[in-house]
């Protein structure tokens, strides 16, 4: 089979267009959709349906895009270990962890990662879902449970607790709780318990919801729930690490809590030796030290 006409064939059925393919491959439209008409005659099959919308791929290009997706995760792959050769630290980074840790501890962090590396183009993707490292659908995650994935160098790299937060402003108007069953006097702002989570501060909120909250403002995010604290709205359930970097929390029942939840950071066995990776985790561990010290100051 054509390498040529595969690669080409990627690029259209990922843009779903031949303009917009034609435009990533430098080619024009007529051109890509001559190898186009050249594969399916070759494989004796039809590709993609035609529709005013775009290109839709059929059962038979499904199945051949799934293997084209294959193979360039495999190039990426060699490509960037070829790259990891080099003594300097440069090329994509691809990064994965959740909403909350990414948007609350991580990017605020990233200034200073970036001022060793300016080289460095980081790819930061936020989501709960769980990406397949070893597919290389990214080269490092930082998680809040220890992944199950085989072929993974993984790190634990500290522990985060669920806990009560309020602005001082919202307490001096509402009163402060002196025990659990005072939740029920508040509004309570709480990432909803269905939504993708850990478990421990999902059964934290559901421990919460047991004092008959009168009000309740659940978001499906903890950085919706930081932005609806810092706004005076309620008591928001939120993880410890906020406290660090937002000012003006004050704790609310600080002996009240969820169960431990670990932080791990991993990457494929694969990337090992990858400079990228080892600046990234090397950086990433600092800034957990340093995290650690500030905890106990301010303990």
């Amino acid at each position: 089979m054509d390498w040529d006409k595969l690669r080409i064939f990627h690029a259209v059925a990922d843009a779903g267009s031949l303009t917009h393919a034609g435009e990533v491959l430098n080619l024009s439209q007529s051109a890509v959709s001559r190898q186009i008409r050249a594969l399916e005659e070759s494989l004796n099959a039809t590709l993609f349906h035609r529709h005013a919308r775009g290109l839709i791929l059929t059962e038979q290009g499904e199945l051949l895009f799934d293997a084209t997706s294959a193979m360039n995760k495999r190039l990426d792959a060699a490509s960037a270990r070829i790259k990891d050769s080099e003594e300097e630290v440069f090329g994509e980074l691809r990064v994965t962890t959740t909403t909350g840790f990414g948007l609350m501890w991580l990017a605020p962090r990233l200034p200073a990662f970036y001022d060793k590396y300016p080289d460095l183009k980081i790819d930061l993707n936020l989501e709960e879902r769980v990406l397949d490292l070893p597919m290389r659908e990214a080269d490092v995650a930082i998680r809040m449970k220890e992944p199950s994935q085989a072929d993974l160098v993984r790190k634990r790299l500290m522990s985060v607790r669920m806990r009560l937060y309020a602005t001082p402003e919202y307490l001096e108007r509402h009163g402060t709780p002196e025990n659990m069953s005072d939740i029920g006097k508040h509004r309570l702002l709480c990432q909803r318990t269905n939504s993708a989570q850990v478990s421990a501060g999902a059964s934290f909120v559901q421990q919460l919801m047991t004092f008959d909250v009168p009000s309740l403002l659940t978001i499906n995010n903890y950085f919706g729930v930081l932005q609806g604290v810092i706004h005076h709205l309620g008591i928001g359930v939120l993880p410890d690490y906020v406290t660090q970097d937002v000012d003006g929390l004050a704790a609310v029942l600080p002996d009240e809590q969820s169960a431990e939840i670990p932080v791990y950071l991993a990457y494929p066995e694969e990337l090992r030796q990858s400079k990228r990776i080892s600046a990234f985790r090397d950086f990433v561990q600092e800034e957990i030290i340093q995290y650690r010290k500030n905890q106990r100051d301010l303990a």
